[in-house]
Formats: C-alpha cells, structure tokens, sequence
C-alpha cells in the first residue's frame, strides 16, 4: 500500500510538470515577444519619389514649410477652413489673426500661400502619407527630393528664371526665389515634368493655380511675404540644411510635436497618437477616436468625416478626396487666387 501510494504520488506530481510546463515556457517567449523593437514599415524609394513629386521642385523653403505642415494634418484642414471664413482679412491684419491660432509655425506660415494649404486639404491622403513618411523616414524623404530635381534638370524642365533661382552645391540642387521678397509656386503636372512618366499617386487630384497641363514648368501670380515678416513663423524663419537633412526654423533644427503619427523607429517613447486628447496643443476641437468628431463640431459633411480614422498608430490615411472633393466635402474654393497676405506679382511661363 505504502509503495502504491509513492508510485501515485510521483504519477501526479509528473503529470502537473507536463500541463504547467507549456505555460512556463510559453510565458518568457511571450514577453520577449513584447519587448521587440516594433520595425517600421518602410517605403522604398520609389514611392517616396512619387510621394514627393508634387512639391520636389518648390522653394527650399516651401518644400520645409510643407513637409513639416504636414504632420499636423488637423491643424491643416482647420486652417483650410478658417481662411476660407475671413477671406476679408488681408496684409498684416491676416498675419496678426493667424499669429492668435493655437497652430503649429509651419501651418501658420502656409497661410502665405493658401492655394498650397488648400491643395493640402484637398489631398488629404497625400498629406497624411507625406507626415507620416518625413516622421519615419525624413533622410530618405529628403533623398527623394534631390532625386526628383535631378530628374527635372536632366530633363531640361528646371532651370533658373526671374522668378526662381535654381543653383547646386556639390550635388544638392537648390532653389531660391529670385526675388526674397516675392515667392512664386512653380506649376507643373508632376507626372510628365520629370522626363519619363512616373505613376500618379493614388487619390492624389491637382488643385487651381499649382497645375500646368503640359510638360514643363509655368509660373503665375507672385506671393508677396513682406507683410508677414514681423512674426516668427514667417517665410524668412524657414530653410533647409540639406547637409543634415533636416528642416530649419528660426536657426535651429524644427522639431514637430505632432502626436498625429507614431515614429515606429522610436516607438517606445509613445509618440503618437494618443486619442482625441493627444494632438497637439488640442487645435482638433473635438476628435472623437479620430473619425467624427471634427468634422461634426464644424459642421462639414458627415460623409467625408471619417477622413481621419487611418491616423492612429502612423497609419496612412486612405480613401480621401473622393470625386475630387477635400477630406470634409470643400472642393475647389478660391482657385488658386491669393486671399490674404501679400500682393500679387505677374509671373510668366516657360
């Protein structure tokens, strides 16, 4: 009896080893499953250049104004929206409005060039894809950039004129407008204007004023930026440091603080999105998840308004701008007129 109640004893105990063993070791590989650096998922070059193809040939300036706009996407849409309703606001009156908002600087400063910002609300998914690749993949955004120019110049369609100067240091090509004070936005099809045709991005539409039918580049009307000079955020407060690949505001290296996207190479320190309480400095007004509450507490059109729910976790955003309409049903507004800011300059084609 002694003996069977031994051998029972070790037939329970070795079974108990063989249930709770699965668990024991499934749990260390379930937790360094969980401390895996998350890898992101990057574009390949191709796609940046695609990407990027629409502003690759803009002023330096512009091209950092943009790229840095676009990781705050809410904030563009908003200021979209708000410029839409004070067209009446013009010169340094605009500028001192603008200067109240609670929006990032480079927003701020597209203000200068409205037709940009609209082109940006309209193609919301573009944007969306533009911020969230400069967040995780900013030197190669930038490479794509000196590639598209290059491919432009080989092309003979860049080249420096009296509105623009195009000029190289070492490889990098630069360029500046002619004038400081008087920018003008090249137009150009960004499909034909670098040699061979590239793929056109996907629900990308071209907007009034930035878009020239035909396989060079033209140039309307001049964005006077002298009125705009005595505030922090204007023209002359941005720049490119090519060498570092980086964005310069004010003679430092600008950060975004978007909470917008996610920097999967840093996921750790919990950079992105965060809910409708995480964007930055609370300019949504009202997210709700990221999909309805924008657009209701607006009033824009409730069928455009879940154009933001592929923002979490760096997602792009997909599915925009549906039959050529903006995120939230805005549509052409303004052409590619001037609403605000500086004077009109005559421009000229080539």
């Amino acid at each position: 009896m002694k003996f069977l109640k031994q051998s029972l004893s070790i037939l329970l105990s070795y079974c108990l080893v063989l249930v709770t063993a699965p668990g024991a070791l499934a749990a260390p590989a379930d937790q360094a499953a969980a401390q895996a650096p998350v890898q992101a998922a990057q574009q390949p070059p191709e796609q940046l250049q695609q990407l990027v193809a629409p502003i690759a040939l803009y002023p330096d300036a512009l091209v950092a104004q943009i790229l840095a706009a676009a990781t705050y996407p809410d904030q563009v849409v908003e200021a979209d929206r708000w410029l839409q309703q004070h067209t009446d606001l013009k010169g340094e009156q605009l500028g001192q409005e603008v200067d109240k908002q609670p929006w990032d600087p480079s927003v701020k400063a597209l203000v200068e060039f409205p037709s940009v910002l609209a082109n940006m609300d309209k193609n919301l998914s573009w944007t969306s894809s533009l911020g969230d690749a400069y967040v995780n993949q900013q030197q190669d955004v930038m490479n794509a950039v000196q590639v598209m120019r290059d491919r432009a110049e080989k092309a003979g369609n860049l080249k420096s004129t009296s509105q623009e100067t195009v000029s190289k240091k070492k490889k990098t090509i630069v360029i500046e407008p002619a004038d400081p004070e008087v920018v003008y936005v090249p137009e150009y099809d960004p499909w034909l204007v670098y040699g061979a045709p590239i793929g056109i991005w996907p629900g990308w539409y071209w907007y009034p004023g930035l878009f020239f039918d035909g396989p060079g580049i033209a140039f309307g009307l001049g964005f006077g930026v002298g009125f705009f000079g005595g505030f922090g955020w204007g023209w002359h407060s941005w720049g490119y440091d090519w060498h570092h690949h980086g964005i310069i505001y004010n003679h430092n290296t600008y950060i975004s603080h978007s909470r917008v996207f996610v920097n999967r190479n840093n996921f750790s320190h919990a950079r992105g999105f965060h809910g409708a309480s995480g964007f930055h400095g609370g300019s949504a007004r009202g997210f709700a998840g990221g999909q309805h509450g924008f657009a209701s507490s607006h009033g824009f059109s409730g069928t455009h308004s879940g154009a933001f729910s592929g923002f979490n976790h760096g997602g792009m955003a997909r599915g925009f701008s549906a039959r050529g309409e903006s995120s939230f049903g805005g549509g052409f507004h303004g052409g590619g007129g001037f609403h605000g800011g500086g004077g009109f300059h005559g421009g000229g084609r080539r």
